[in-house]
């Protein structure tokens, strides 16, 4: 009989196979303007989309709770949520749709890196069982997602503003993308902001205590007033352009840090949480 374990990784491997392809395509679309290409693309990456849903309900069932204790299973489900978004916000807002030679690679390379992390099934711990864990984790998994597309938006601002590179050239013109990076700038840095909270809440249920200047909140706190420092500038001090771009880079930097490399210091509360 196979086992689960076999089954969710074989299930999720084929989900980073369909992204793959999903890349390669979307990649070739844009950059030699192949249309067809492009648009087949979407319909393969939500394809991907599909199986990786169904793989994180799978493991969901079996462990009896959601992706949000393993670094494997949260690493999987941020890639899910970050395609998602991207995919919501790509249908009500069509302009941002090149940020896909971004998100598609960064999703399934989310995936691989999580399954090289130990995958075995881990149950949550009776006292870390809280509705406030699921809303603490989930937002910050929107605020990834959002920040990611603000991520693509600053890059495609340094590209066209210093290369003549022709598919970059047809990308909106330098102010619209800019304004991109900006407003999704501001919309993962409130979800930050609402999971900061969250967890807050949650940390008081499990530690009783809000906060403790743990290697894991600091980090988070940190990045938060990273960006909270990038949306001041642009607002009141004018920052725009490049400079805003490489600002907008180095907090994106610091969001990496402490969504996935703070969790594996052994002296933080939270390590027991992430060990696996």
């Amino acid at each position: 009989m196979t086992s689960p374990l076999i089954i969710d990784t074989s299930a999720h491997w084929a989900a980073v196979i369909i992204y793959v392809i999903a890349t390669v395509l979307n990649a070739y679309g844009l950059i030699f303007e192949n249309e067809k290409a492009y648009k087949k693309s979407y319909y393969i990456a939500l394809a991907g989309l599909l199986v990786h849903g169904l793989a994180i309900l799978y493991r969901w069932n079996v462990s009896g709770h959601g992706p949000y204790m393993a670094r494997y299973e949260v690493m999987s489900s941020n890639a899910w949520m970050a395609l998602s978004l991207f995919i919501v916000f790509s249908k009500f807002i069509p302009k941002i749709r090149p940020a896909s030679i971004i998100v598609f690679p960064s999703v399934f390379l989310m995936i691989a890196i999580g399954i090289f992390f130990n995958p075995e099934v881990t149950k949550l711990p009776p006292s870390l069982r809280s509705i406030w864990l699921v809303l603490h984790v989930s937002f910050y998994k929107i605020a990834l997602g959002s920040l990611l597309i603000a991520l693509a938006f600053s890059i495609f601002y340094i590209l066209k503003n210093r290369t003549q590179i022709k598919w970059v050239r047809k990308l909106p013109e330098l102010d619209i993308i800019d304004n991109y990076a900006y407003r999704f700038a501001g919309f993962g840095f409130t979800f930050w902001a609402i999971a900061m909270l969250a967890g807050s809440i949650w940390a008081y249920e499990s530690w009783g205590r809000y906060w403790g200047w743990d290697a894991i909140e600091t980090w988070s706190l940190i990045t938060w007033i990273s960006f909270g420092i990038y949306l001041h500038m642009r607002r009141f001090f004018g920052l725009k352009g490049e400079k805003a771009s490489y600002l907008f880079m180095v907090c994106f930097i610091l969001s990496i840090i402490a969504l996935f490399f703070t969790s594996l210091i052994e002296s933080s509360v939270h390590s027991e949480y992430f060990r696996s």
